[in-house]
């Protein structure tokens, strides 16, 4: 039987909430290098061809037109993206082409072999309004699990919900943040820990 979430509901406009972690749980990210690699896997898929500069690595299929990053958030051993696909299959070829660039890049650097990821990567359906910003806020708090204030974590877009004008091109974070009066108030939500926003997904997501 199919771990959970692994079978996915393909829908075009779809809202989805992505994750995967290290196989065995361990680390996917041991230092600075194979963030920044991870992030400009991103920006290379999702930004148009000519600001393409991905680092010498190999270059993942341009999907700029067909799939929106909103949110995203890399931890030491997993990590989360929130993304809408504009047609059936772009997620799954977006996905594809950033798990065996950085799997191929990890094992090199590392010397090693076999899978990283703990199987294929999860994803849930946001098909409930109320869902898409709790499910915002969650991915932003996960560097609380590290001691680490949200603000000054360097691998979340939260830093760009907070200052627009910082936000790169290849992050659409408008179906959130259009949500709220101003960045302080979205700040305010997402750092109210009176508010559980995991009993609000749990439902929906992680196993």
């Amino acid at each position: 039987m199919p771990s959970k979430n692994t079978v996915k509901k393909f829908v075009p406009d779809g809202i989805y909430h992505i994750y995967n972690r290290g196989v065995e749980k361990r680390s996917i990210f041991p230092d600075k290098k194979d963030y920044q690699v991870f992030l400009q896997l991103l920006k290379t898929s999702l930004s148009p061809e000519e600001e393409r500069d991905y680092m010498g690595y190999t270059r993942v299929k341009d999907k700029s037109e067909s799939l929106e990053l909103i949110a995203y958030c890399l931890m030491p051993n997993h990590f989360h993206l929130l993304v809408k696909q504009l047609d059936e299959t772009s997620m799954t070829e977006f996905m594809r082409s950033i798990s065996n660039a950085y799997v191929a890049y990890f094992n090199k650097k590392y010397k090693r072999v076999g899978s990283l990821f703990q199987g294929t990567y999860k994803a849930v359906l946001v098909d409930r309004d109320e869902y898409l910003v709790h499910l915002s806020r969650y991915i932003h708090m996960n560097p609380l699990d590290i001691n680490i204030k949200l603000d000054e974590y360097p691998y979340s877009s939260y830093k760009y919900y907070l200052d627009d004008a910082t936000k790169p091109t290849w992050l659409n974070h408008y179906a959130i943040i259009e949500q709220f009066k101003t960045s302080n108030e979205y700040k305010e939500f997402v750092e109210d820990l009176k508010t559980d926003s995991l009993q609000i997904i749990k439902p929906l997501t992680l196993d």
